[in-house]
């Protein structure tokens, strides 16, 4: 039997068992029957911040960020290109820090932007400071 990931949709957030030799093949949800992945960043609240965290199998690349902040808006084009190239290795996630300011504080965000990759319900690196597109995925590639 082959091994499967827990992948959660991009559409309605129910958790689909995927194998992982079908992670590249476009899957699409059980319930919804739209892609579970989509090939862009996912905003995300808290709660879904927290559903990703605890129940996905996939590392997640997540872009903590702020509509006022100068560099948060030169990277958002660079982490769309980014999910292009990156999933279904990652998904990324984009959390508003201006209206997640709990999640923020709770996980001590201090700057931003920061990215951070989680892993198996874990933070195993975080980054401060924007960054180009070929740095971008170079790090997460080397923490995957």
């Amino acid at each position: 039997m082959s091994e499967k990931n827990h992948v959660i949709c991009a559409s309605c957030g129910s958790i689909n068992n995927v194998p992982a030799a079908r992670m590249a093949d476009n899957p699409v949800c059980g319930k919804c029957k739209k892609p579970v992945m989509t090939g862009q960043p996912m905003e995300l609240n808290e709660a879904g911040f927290n559903r990703f965290v605890s129940k996905s199998d996939q590392p997640l690349l997540v872009d903590f960020w702020a509509p006022w902040c100068g560099p948060c808006k030169m990277m958002a084009p660079v982490f769309t290109q980014a999910a292009t190239q990156l999933e279904p290795q990652f998904r990324l996630i984009k959390v508003n820090t201006e209206v997640e300011q709990n999640l923020a504080g709770r996980l001590r965000i201090q700057s931003i932007p920061t990215l951070a990759i989680y892993k198996n319900g874990q933070e195993v690196i975080r980054q401060p400071g924007a960054m180009g597109l070929g740095d971008l995925t170079s790090w997460a590639r080397s923490h995957a």
